[in-house]
């Protein structure tokens, strides 16, 4: 069996992503799709709206074949890192090849774009250092400095000013620096970017737009078009059963707490944490009472408001920038759910794979990668705040993966 891989959040699953994962089966006629996929806590340094668990429902309701989790060191990194860990596992999973979505939609000017950068990449990097002293964000430093370096190009290059081109461009980066045998593919983005807000008119939106609209409307019926039935479907069960969705919004008392439970010099061990932040951050958890009085107190040109989440998530997590020097790879491959299909093509490539296959987390031991996502698991069903969701505390020891 042909497998393709695809790296995804699905925070929630929605129109277009049943369309990028249906055009990426068929772009690279394959017989199987392999979605590895952020567990509760997101690149972009938030709570997950629903579990993962719920996001695996979602996934293979619509037809992915095998949901693999993308372990908290990976899913809450920046780019680069983050798309390391991602094509790791899709290689490690004997997939041939794996697609993206992206604003730009041709393979080729990424291509260019990884030799123009590989080829320059000394004065690339000295540009990014002197604006970055600068005083301005390590993103636009990039894409400053992306614009020097090409600046005089005449072959067609990828606008890195993009998300979606952003993340794409580094998972080339990361199967070449890895030398992985996957191969990539790209499908060009749809109707509506990254963070655009929704359109009634329209029935494809993206996950950004969706949450801030259920969020605004504190209904899910506003979004419903947005979304296949079954992801709505889920959404429906998880308010009823959960009676809070994820956002820090909802797990700022307990941020809050932790904050204040440390001192600066404790704060700014944690990863991510730099440049004095740790005071900013103690100094606006005393006096601001919700998140987004918080985040404005505290945000600067010098740091993003995704930089500050990544940094406030690792502060609620506990993780400090001494484990993150532990871990440079996946340790472990773990499926959370599977089609019929999906199961036979696993046990197929079982005896060839690299990497422990791990399906019941109580009979693993001493994989501390593991013990940090069991742990952040933990941490997010505490911060919803309801009755409900404490229950859910130990879960992923008592879920084996869901198969459709």
């Amino acid at each position: 069996m042909r497998a393709t891989g695809i790296v995804v959040e699905y925070n929630p699953f929605h129109n277009g992503h049943l369309y990028h994962f249906q055009q990426s089966r068929l772009k690279t006629k394959s017989d199987i799709v392999i979605a590895v996929m952020s567990g509760n806590f997101l690149q972009r340094g938030e709570p997950a709206l629903v579990d993962k668990w719920t996001r695996t429902k979602m996934a293979l309701a619509a037809g992915v074949d095998i949901v693999i989790e993308l372990p908290y060191v990976f899913a809450t990194a920046q780019a680069s890192d983050f798309a390391k860990g991602a094509i790791y596992l899709l290689d490690a999973l004997k997939c041939t090849s794996f697609c993206f979505g992206s604003e730009e939609g041709s393979l080729n000017a990424f291509h260019h774009t990884y030799d123009l950068l590989s080829t320059k990449k000394a004065d690339y990097n000295a540009a990014i250092s002197n604006l970055i002293k600068q005083g301005i964000s390590y993103p636009k430093a990039l894409n400053e400095a992306y614009k020097l370096i090409s600046a005089h190009s005449t072959i067609p290059l990828v606008d890195l000013s993009k998300p979606n081109n952003i993340l794409g461009y580094h998972y080339i980066e990361a199967a070449h620096n890895l030398q992985a045998a996957i191969k990539p593919e790209t499908i060009q983005r749809v109707v509506s970017n990254y963070h655009d807000d929704v359109k009634t008119n329209e029935t494809i939106a993206s996950a950004t737009g969706i949450r801030k609209a259920l969020f605004e409307e504190q209904a899910l019926a506003p979004v419903q078009h947005f979304l296949p039935n079954t992801s709505y479907n889920e959404l429906v069960t998880w308010k009823e059963h959960q009676q809070a969705f994820g956002s820090w919004e909802q797990f700022w008392p307990l941020l809050r707490f932790t904050i204040l439970r440390h001192s600066k010099a404790q704060l700014a061990t944690f990863s991510e944490v730099t440049e004095g932040m740790e005071n900013a951050i103690w100094n606006a958890a005393h006096k601001c009472e919700t998140f987004v009085e918080f985040m404005h107190s505290i945000k600067s040109k010098r740091f993003t408001w995704t930089r500050i989440q990544r940094m406030l998530t690792h502060i609620y997590t506990g993780f400090t920038r001494e484990q993150l020097k532990q871990f440079n790879l996946p340790t472990y491959i773990r499926p959370l759910g599977m089609s019929k299909n999906g199961q036979a093509y696993l046990q197929s490539i079982k005896k060839d794979l690299q990497l422990p296959l791990i399906s019941r987390v109580a009979a693993s031991k001493g994989n501390d990668m593991l013990e940090l996502d069991i742990k952040v698991t933990n941490l997010y069903y505490l911060g919803l705040q309801t009755t409900t969701s404490q229950k859910l505390i130990g879960n992923d020891y008592r879920t084996i993966p869901i198969i459709r």
